[in-house]
């Protein structure tokens, strides 16, 4: 198992961020997000905090260095593959914090993706130890702490046995290389490889999603929910226009 953690603030109102994250796709860094659906939504009576689950779909492509270790066909040409997110989120407007956590529902053999984030609200005298120029830039922030868990157990026979079911006479001409390719990989070695992969992916995703992130709040902030539905508009126009070239 693999932890990566990373910490920010975005200069916004806690408002003003649990509002862009829940419209936050489309947007300039997410094309790869096919459709976003709300599956729940309540608010508890007891302790009037809002619970949400959606469920987000998204295309990518499988990275070549986990594409070698799965049985062929099990992702499409080139890697490119399609996944559902299931995303769980809780909100306490008058305590000032949302938890997240995301979760990949399809590829969970290969590698198991959970992302948890936490918001919370930064108000002034919070901030008092920080530089002058920061306390006259916001007098409130919201900070964002991320902590992704990765897993994986492909390398246990059953992801590697696929192949030899579906196609039993491609197997045995190719088993002498992938067993001499194996050998030399044990399988903590080739679980290793793949949550590394999933690190370094997931570094990058998380760059994209604050810049996609400040792009919703940017649009908030200048033109309001008129302004951010019009960039969807955009967005999405945009992404189905690139998909027909």
């Amino acid at each position: 198992m693999k932890v990566y953690e990373s910490s920010f603030n975005y200069d916004y109102t806690f408002p003003a961020v649990t509002l862009a994250y829940f419209l936050r796709y489309p947007n300039p860094y997410s094309r790869h997000v096919l459709s976003s659906d709300v599956i729940d939504r309540h608010v508890d009576p007891e302790t009037h905090r809002l619970h949400t689950v959606r469920l987000h779909l998204k295309k990518s492509k499988v990275p070549a260095g986990i594409l070698k270790f799965l049985p062929r066909g099990l992702a499409g040409p080139g890697g490119a593959s399609q996944s559902y997110i299931l995303e769980k989120t809780t909100i306490d407007i008058k305590e000032g914090w949302m938890e997240t956590e995301s979760k990949n529902m399809e590829w969970t053999g290969v590698l198991s993706v959970v992302e948890r984030q936490t918001f919370r609200r930064q108000r002034l005298e919070d901030l008092a130890a920080s530089p002058r120029d920061d306390l006259e830039r916001a007098k409130e922030t919201t900070s964002c702490r991320t902590v992704v868990t990765f897993v994986s157990n492909l390398g246990q026979g059953k992801l590697l046995s696929w192949r030899h079911k579906d196609n039993p006479h491609e197997a045995h001409e190719e088993e002498p290389p992938k067993q001499g390719f194996f050998a030399s990989l044990s399988t903590a070695g080739i679980q290793r490889t793949v949550e590394l992969i999933g690190v370094k992916r997931t570094k990058s995703a998380l760059v994209n999603g604050k810049e996609g992130m400040n792009v919703v709040l940017e649009r908030l902030r200048s033109g309001g929910i008129i302004g951010v539905l019009e960039g969807m508009r955009r967005d999405r126009m945009e992404s189905m226009a690139g998909e027909g070239h």
